[in-house]
């Protein structure tokens, strides 16, 4: 564990837990790590990450990034900038943020763009562009767990493109009680997974706000494995490796028995899957086992337990470490390592 809420802190009263990363313009390694405030009021911190003989050991706070100042961020009852990811795009020189806006309608993903780590310009809420075949429109859904790629990838028909992934999740009751789940054409398992969509890399280069509309959605992975039986998300951003794109992912067991509360019996925990260079949406291999699960006292106990949620990778002195929220109510790291053939 190498982040807590601070005592006397009342921006972190109620946890601090699943942060992005980054490295500013002179190399500093940075987290930021979301923060709640009492009434589950969450804020993006930021944080330097101290590091001893090459092993993440603790983090220097430096303030707020991003807090729920923009008026969709807001709700009469409910506000927030939650769960950040970033992914740094060198051939738009930004750090790429997204995060889940908790506005008036409920959990939205919004993206901001960056080129310190401490300034932050919001580009807004993500757009999904109407797809006739799949009869619905993707606007209506909560959308959280999105990533972004650090380069271009080819996409539909071969366009280069800046991609991302995210999470739907088809239940509408959310928003309007009692309607329910609904699918997309061609869909028929209901439990969120993991999609693809793409922005023309031509258009993005041009007017980085193009980022926010979202074109050629389709589904990349659902759940498969026994760790991962409700839902599975994104983690942090892909990573490149020599065999494609290597994406962490969290995945969910047990039950909800209501989505809005924090005692339901479920158990977060991570794997991996490796997604084809040349088409990011189809996926080569995946875990059939947890890389990582909850063990220790802080993974158990905690806002909700038995969580493990991995957000970012960083690359010190050679080495992987992952950074997690731990029972939404901590940080931790672990060491990636590469074995086998």
């Amino acid at each position: 564990m190498i982040m807590e809420p601070e005592p006397g802190n009342p921006l972190e009263v109620e946890g601090v837990l699943n942060p992005a990363s980054g490295r500013t313009p002179d190399g500093t390694l940075y987290l930021l790590p979301r923060v709640v405030a009492a009434g589950n009021v969450s804020r993006v911190a930021l944080a330097r990450v101290v590091v001893e003989d090459g092993v993440p050991v603790g983090v220097e706070r430096e303030g707020i990034a991003l807090a729920p100042d923009a008026g969709w961020e807001r709700g009469h009852h409910n506000a927030g900038t939650e769960d950040p990811r970033t992914t740094w795009v060198p051939s738009l020189g930004l750090h790429v943020m997204t995060y889940v806006a908790f506005g008036p309608i409920g959990p939205r993903t919004a993206l901001a763009v960056s080129t310190d780590l401490r300034t932050w310009r919001r580009l807004g809420p993500l757009q999904f562009a109407y797809q006739e075949e799949l009869d619905t429109d993707l606007n209506l859904y909560s959308n959280k767990d999105v990533v972004v790629f650090p380069e271009v990838v080819p996409g539909p028909d071969g366009e280069p493109s800046y991609a991302l992934l995210h999470r739907p999740t088809w239940d509408l009751g959310w928003i309007r009680p009692g309607e329910g789940v609904h699918l997309p054409a061609g869909v028929t398992d209901d439990r969120p997974g993991i999609w693809i969509s793409y922005a023309p890399a031509a258009l993005v280069q041009q007017d980085v706000r193009a980022l926010t509309m979202q074109h050629h959605s389709r589904p990349v992975a659902v759940s498969e494995h026994g760790f991962e039986l409700l839902k599975i998300g994104a983690g942090p951003p892909p990573l490149r490796v020599p065999e494609g794109w290597l994406l962490l992912h969290h995945g969910v067991a047990g039950h909800i028995i209501d989505p809005w509360a924090t005692g339901n019996p479920v158990l977060y925990s991570a794997g991996a899957m490796l997604l084809d260079a040349d088409d990011p949406g189809r996926v080569l291999a995946r875990s059939p086992e947890p890389l990582l699960s909850p063990q220790t006292v802080d993974e158990v106990v905690g806002t909700v337990g038995n969580v493990v949620f991995p957000t970012a990778i960083e690359e010190i002195d050679g080495q992987q470490f992952v950074f997690y929220g731990m029972a939404d109510a901590k940080i931790g790291v672990a060491r990636l390592d590469r074995t086998g053939a």
